[in-house]
């Protein structure tokens, strides 16, 4: 039971993980450099993607724990699901380097626009194993969906410096 209990808070722990990595390299410029971005209308408050992604991050992980235990741990069932489930997370902590940290909005689009793709693959795996962890991804998509219309966004209303020209 106590082991259970210690796969549990691992595999909803672990997408926090990157996210606090993420958090950490690129908090000190992010502020400056984000607030001078030219945003949408309807672009959340910076105070809400904390929030978002500790609700996102647990509901995701523990998802994956779902998945994980219904398929009997790592086998050869389980490579798909959580191999989808794995390269999408990569993808996710990626973003933020791209966008945050080396101010590269074309990479974090495309990174987003395949991070799109992989998260509806996994669930598209995952839907026959366990629809209840099928169902708690369904939030991270939803917001994916917001911040890839917002990062499109950006993209478009921020556009990046011809060589040789300054601002």
């Amino acid at each position: 039971h106590r082991r259970m209990w210690a796969y549990i808070v691992a595999f909803t722990v672990l997408p926090h993980v990157g996210g606090l990595i993420g958090w950490f390299l690129n908090c000190k410029d992010t502020p400056m450099w984000y607030e001078r971005l030219k945003k949408p209308s309807w672009c959340p408050s910076r105070k809400i993607f904390p929030v978002a992604w500790t609700v996102l991050y647990t509901g995701m992980g523990y998802a994956s724990y779902l998945i994980w235990n219904d398929l009997g741990g790592c086998n050869s069932k389980a490579i798909i699901p959580l191999g989808l489930y794995g390269a999408q997370l990569a993808l996710n902590w990626a973003w933020p380097p791209f966008f945050f940290g080396i101010h590269n909005l074309k990479m974090a689009l495309i990174d987003i626009l395949c991070l799109d793709g992989l998260v509806i693959g996994t669930m598209c795996s995952w839907y026959r194993i366990n629809k209840a962890a099928t169902l708690l991804m369904v939030p991270y998509l939803g917001w994916l969906a917001m911040a890839t219309c917002l990062t499109i966004r950006i993209w478009k209303d921020n556009p990046e410096p011809k060589p040789g020209k300054t601002e």
